[in-house]
């Protein structure tokens, strides 16, 4: 499990998987949201710049992340 710390309010979904690293690009990013492999809290988002605020929950493939 990874934990990511945040600096602000919120993190858009893309942004937060190319910088915790599960993805290389945000494109890459973008591409496994839209085909529904992420998940927020157990519920799959399809919402690329989806707004991630502590206490949150990420999961893609065996990947978690979790923000504090």
């Amino acid at each position: 499990m990874e934990i990511f710390k945040l600096n602000s309010d919120y993190i858009e979904l893309c942004s937060l998987l190319k910088v915790t690293g599960p993805m290389l690009s945000g494109g890459e990013a973008k591409h496994v949201i839209s085909e529904g492999l992420v998940t927020v809290d157990g519920q799959v988002e399809t919402r690329k710049k989806c707004k991630i605020h502590a206490g949150k929950t990420i999961n893609y493939q065996k990947f978690t992340i979790k923000v504090e």
